[in-house]
């Protein structure tokens, strides 16, 4: 079940993200942390990235989630994973690099938790609608 659970996960998860990322909030980063942004995307630890985040996001919450047949634990859940995991990440940053915004830390604690718990949801849904 992880291996169907992760197949339907993925694809959801970075085609919500590249829709932030590309389009919703390019701009926003490039304003704020722009003196600290490649010229291109480094691809292998993006790609790493989206693999253990999303094996993090099917094992804590999506599973289980599926086995409680609860959405509204997907959808808390998801969301709390989102929240802490990208916290890691931001409140690091804003802890110990020289001149990272608070805003972009705030924006990401937003998005991390819209993000997880959304990709969680429908990933639930999904996985219901074709019988996981």
């Amino acid at each position: 079940m992880f291996i169907k659970l992760y197949a339907i996960a993925l694809p959801v998860f970075f085609i919500i993200d590249m829709v932030w990322l590309g389009l919703v909030a390019k701009n926003f980063y490039r304003n704020q942390i722009g003196f600290l942004m490649r010229s291109d995307i480094n691809w292998i630890p993006a790609l790493i990235f989206y693999v253990l985040f999303i094996v993090g996001l099917v094992l804590f919450v999506i599973a289980p989630a599926m086995e409680q047949g609860s959405w509204t634990h997907a959808l808390f859940f998801g969301a709390l994973f989102g929240l802490i995991t990208y916290a890691t990440y931001d409140l690091t940053n804003l802890a110990t690099l020289k001149d990272w915004p608070l805003v972009v830390t705030l924006a990401d604690l937003v998005w991390g938790t819209v993000l997880a718990g959304a990709v969680s949801v429908v990933t639930f849904l999904i996985a219901n609608k074709i019988g996981l």
